[in-house]
């Protein structure tokens, strides 16, 4: 299974950007997917995840209201929409999936299978 990620770049704050992770080598439907990401200088972080099922997404506060999360099956592809940015969401950007995660581990790093080879996200001030 392969991740690929894309649609990272340079904006300024209050813009948008919309980030896609291709899935290739086996379907993501059952897969619930996420997003993460690495800050300058700090660890890889929980940004957003859907359940396996689609039916629920969950988000870090710091980017409820400003981030969307999406799945396309039938395309085997993943979305991150992201809006409002800010100086702060600087960062590389993962995409994750991965079988049998259950609700309560969906934020965490170890839960996921496969992941993309991230995309650079910068946002000037």
């Amino acid at each position: 299974v392969q991740l690929q990620a894309s649609g990272g770049g340079l904006v300024q704050a209050g813009g948008s950007l919309r980030l896609s992770c291709a899935v290739s080598g086996r379907t993501i439907r059952g897969y619930a997917v996420a997003w993460f990401r690495l800050p300058p200088g700090k660890e890889r972080e929980f940004v957003t995840a859907i359940s396996r099922s689609g039916g629920s997404t969950y988000y870090a506060e710091s980017v409820k209201g400003r981030f969307t999360v999406s799945r396309h099956d039938a395309k085997n592809t993943m979305y991150l929409q992201m809006n409002s940015l800010k100086p702060e969401d600087t960062a590389v950007y993962y995409c994750a999936a991965g079988p049998n995660i259950i609700t309560s581990s969906l934020a965490t790093r170890s839960s996921y299978a496969y992941w993309g080879q991230g995309t650079q996200v910068t946002v000037s001030s």
